[in-house]
Parts: C-alpha cells; sequence; structure tokens
C-alpha cells in the first residue's frame, strides 16, 4: 500500500494481496513506482505502482529458505541494488538491472541467528551494517564476503539499526533488553550513549534526516520515544503513545522536517510532526 499525503490527510493510491504477512517494504531509489517487500513465506517481491494488477508482483526472489525481515534500498552509487536480511541468518545483496532470472549478487552469512535488519551508509556506497539475534552489529563493505567489523552491541538479541545521516562513524542499535544504543565506530569499547526508557524491546531506531543529534524509537511497549542525544545523558525528548499494540514500524520523512510515521499490531499507522502532541491517522 502506497499512502499519499496531502491536505485530506493520508489516502490509499495502491493496494496489493499477498500469501503471507509482510514484515517490511522499501521504495527504489530509482523509479519512483517500484517497491520491494519482505514477506513471512520467505520471498522479496517486486511490486510497480504503474503497472496493471494482474502484473503484479512483477518478480518474487525466493532464496531466503526462512521469514524475510527487512528490506533497504541502497543509497550510494549502486541504486539499483537493494538488501533483504532473513530469519535464515542471512542477508542478501540483489539488483534489478541485472537481466536474466533474478539472482541474488552475494549471501552474506556470518550471523549465528536471524539478521533483524540492514541499514546501507549515508556516505560510503557499498557499506551497510546488520542486526543479529546473535546479539552483534557487523559491519560490511558489499563487494567483499566477510565483515569488517563485529560489535558485540547489546546482550540481548539486536532487532534494529541505523546510521547517522551526519556522521557515518556513529550508528544506533535497538534490542530486547529495552535499550537504543549509539556508538562510535572508530572506538567500540563502550557505546556513547545507552537510552533507557522503554518498557519492552525496541524494535526500531531511526536517525532524523534533519538533526545529527535526534533519533526516534518504537517498541513492544507500544510506545514511539524522540531522543536528544547531543545533551549529557541523552535525555528522552518526547513521547507518544498512540499506538494501543506493539509499535513495530517507524521512519522520518527526508523530505519534510520533523514528519515521522509509525505502525503496529493495532493495524494503524500514524504521520505526524514531532512537534505534536498527539498522531493522526
Amino acid at each position: 500500500m502506497a499512502p499519499q499525503f496531502g491536505p485530506g490527510g493520508v489516502r490509499e493510491v495502491a493496494a496489493f494481496d499477498t500469501a503471507d504477512g509482510l514484515y517490511d517494504c522499501c521504495w527504489s531509489e530509482v523509479n519512483e513506482n517500484i517497491l520491494v517487500s519482505a514477506s513471512g513465506d520467505g520471498s522479496v517481491k517486486v511490486w510497480d505502482l504503474s503497472a496493471p494488477p494482474a502484473a503484479n508482483p512483477l518478480r518474487s526472489l525466493e532464496e531466503h529458505s526462512h521469514e524475510v525481515y527487512c528490506v533497504a534500498w541502497s543509497l550510494g552509487g549502486g541504486r539499483d541494488t537493494f538488501l533483504s536480511a532473513s530469519w535464515d541468518d542471512t542477508a542478501k545483496l540483489w539488483s534489478l538491472g541485472q537481466g536474466g532470472a533474478p539472482r541474488s549478487l552475494r549471501t552474506f552469512a556470518e550471523h549465528a541467528y536471524c539478521v533483524y535488519a540492514a541499514a546501507w551508509n549515508p556516505r560510503a556506497a557499498d557499506v551497510f551494517a546488520t542486526a543479529s539475534g546473535d546479539c552483534t552489529l557487523k559491519v560490511w563493505d558489499a563487494r567483499a564476503p566477510f565483515s569488517t567489523l563485529t560489535l558485540p552491541a547489546h546482550g540481548y538479541e539486536v532487532l534494529s539499526c541505523d546510521w547517522n545521516k551526519y556522521n557515518d562513524c556513529v550508528l544506533a542499535t535497538g534490542s530486547v533488553d529495552k535499550t537504543a544504543r549509539t556508538w562510535d565506530l572508530r572506538n567500540t569499547a563502550a557505546p556513547l550513549a545507552t537510552l533507557a526508557g522503554h518498557g519492552y524491546a525496541v524494535r526500531r531506531v531511526r536517525w532524523s534526516p534533519f538533526s545529527e543529534t535526534v533519533l526516534y524509537t518504537a517498541s513492544y511497549d507500544m510506545a514511539v520515544c524522540a531522543w536528544d542525544t547531543g545533551a549529557p545523558g541523552a535525555p528522552l525528548a518526547r513521547r507518544w503513545e498512540h499506538h494501543s499494540e506493539f509499535a513495530v514500524g517507524l521512519d522520518a520523512s527526508p523530505l519534510v522536517q520533523g514528519l515521522i510515521a509509525s505502525t503496529g499490531w493495532d493495524e494503524m499507522s500514524f504521520v505526524w510532526s514531532d512537534q505534536q502532541q498527539d498522531a493522526r491517522t
């Protein structure tokens, strides 16, 4: 489903049916009508908003053996490529620009448990990070089969990661231990900050595209939080509790400052300004 935000609010402009639940989706960086989805049946599906319903999905990529939990489109030079992260303990690199039958370009298989998230470095086109249930964050170069850094980020499963948009040495992680942490990859002996304020696992972390110090988090405690990582102690700046079930999806608009969106198990999506006290559907 692709929402359109305007004076009348958010409205549906397209919908696609799938045989299993979807855990994630992302837009192509080269075609405004193309998106990919991560499915519980282990497939990655490619959709085209400009194509007739009978033509969708355009492709079904079926190399993963378990649920696909995350998809992330490349932000850099190779903008026709994207990553998928799966419960089969691997991440895969794909390209829609290659001819013939769609096959992954590379499989990254160092994690010892589910790979829950993958995120591209905003400045280094071939560098990405993965977060795993084996309690580690790994940093990779897409041109090489082995990771360049393994960080024991939490004592429990790591569910999410994201790169700071202004400092590509800084990442954030979210964990089952109810905290988010920020890290400087130049010195990983200890986190820059540990953000404790959620009552359950932190499912998503997202850095603001407009501020180097603002981090958003979404949790199974049904709350979305904003943190000021530039202040001493990285205090909690704002908390929203509009979901009535687990908050599992979170993103920040790269075009409108302060505009964020969340989704939850309550079958609701909310879009709001981070200056608002309440969110709107």
